[in-house]
């Protein structure tokens, strides 16, 4: 049997330095297949390496159309909170804003799991030694 692979993927995990700075963290994917992917209805969840527990972080709506070769930050914050700190300016990247109450990335070995139905989209794991902080998974 032939699994399919959905063409989204995490290029980047940018933890904030300051726990309180929630927009000062964000994640970036991109759409690297030849058709757009919606994230309407997409979630994430976010476990530690070696544990099974994991914690959604909720779900995406109205989410956003990432078009071939697109990319998103997904910043954990709220523009609109001041105490979450400055958000990251658009220039290439646009910003989607997740509104969550804490901060996701906590350390090496944190992965972060983009779903869609329940099922796994992309998965990748924090490794600031990586390029972009990112050690790619299998799904």
């Amino acid at each position: 049997m032939v699994r399919a692979v959905m063409p989204v993927r995490f290029v980047e995990i940018h933890p904030s330095d300051d726990p309180e700075q929630l927009n000062a963290e964000w994640i970036v994917v991109e759409n690297t297949g030849p058709h757009p992917f919606n994230t309407r209805g997409c979630g994430m969840t976010v476990s530690r390496r070696g544990h099974k527990k994991r914690s959604d972080l909720g779900i995406m709506d109205p989410g956003f159309l990432l078009n071939p070769g697109d990319k998103m930050r997904l910043v954990t914050g709220n523009p609109g909170t001041k105490a979450h700190g400055e958000p990251p300016a658009e220039d290439e990247l646009k910003n989607y804003f997740l509104f969550l109450p804490k901060v996701v990335v906590a350390g090496p070995g944190t992965i972060l799991t983009l779903t869609l139905r329940g099922l796994p989209v992309c998965k990748a794991e924090y490794a600031p030694d990586q390029p972009g902080g990112v050690a790619p998974l299998k799904t």
